[in-house]
């Protein structure tokens, strides 16, 4: 099973790191260091039009979902988190199947790529403003600002996003966290899916 899981993500994240300069300046540093990316992945993002449906591969690995953070509902979109000890959470999003969902970024992002790789993946960093700095000298743009205030449990801002056929692709999250939080806080969730609402297609 956990051989099943390891391919999984190698999987998944080499598709992804295909599709995403940004993760892929961090997996180069990170592998001259030999350390490697996979420690430091907090947690990986598929989309999906029926989350319950898409999570069944992900059972059969061995992942359940985290009661403890239940369902994650929003204006227009609604998320699970699935774990699985010693490997990053899945979290996995869909619009709303109604009228609630129309005006959600998912569904035209699903539409467009699917839902077998990754949105984005959280690379965990201890200062999220030096990691950010550090980033835009090699020349990666971000969208929007932190959400999150200094010193608080969570604090997180996606990258400018990749563009694939002129569709907006995937992004890459950089996430800070304190106080030995593991949770994921709605509103800021809601605040990272529209930073990337405006972002030329």
């Amino acid at each position: 099973m956990s051989d099943a899981t390891d391919r999984f993500f190698a999987e998944y994240i080499s598709r992804y790191l295909s599709g995403n300069r940004a993760a892929g300046i961090i997996k180069s540093a990170l592998d001259d260091a030999g350390v490697g990316l996979m420690p430091l992945v907090d947690h990986c993002a598929l989309r999906t039009h029926d989350v319950d449906k898409r999570a069944e591969q992900v059972v059969e690995l061995g992942f359940v979902h985290d009661d403890s953070i239940g369902i994650l509902e929003f204006d227009n979109w609604w998320a699970k988190v699935y774990c699985k000890e010693g490997y990053p959470a899945l979290f996995i999003d869909q619009a709303y199947s109604s009228e609630r969902g129309k005006n959600s970024l998912i569904q035209e992002w699903v539409d467009a790529h699917g839902d077998q790789g990754f949105h984005h993946f959280a690379i965990r960093v201890e200062d999220i403003e030096s990691a950010i700095d550090k980033m835009k000298r090699k020349g990666v743009e971000f969208a929007g600002e932190i959400v999150g205030d200094r010193g608080t449990d969570l604090r997180q801002i996606f990258t400018r996003p990749e563009v694939l056929n002129g569709k907006v692709f995937s992004v890459l999250e950089l996430i800070e966290r304190r106080n030995g939080y593991t949770g994921f806080l709605p509103p800021q969730a809601d605040g990272l899916m529209e930073s990337t609402r405006d972002t030329p297609g």
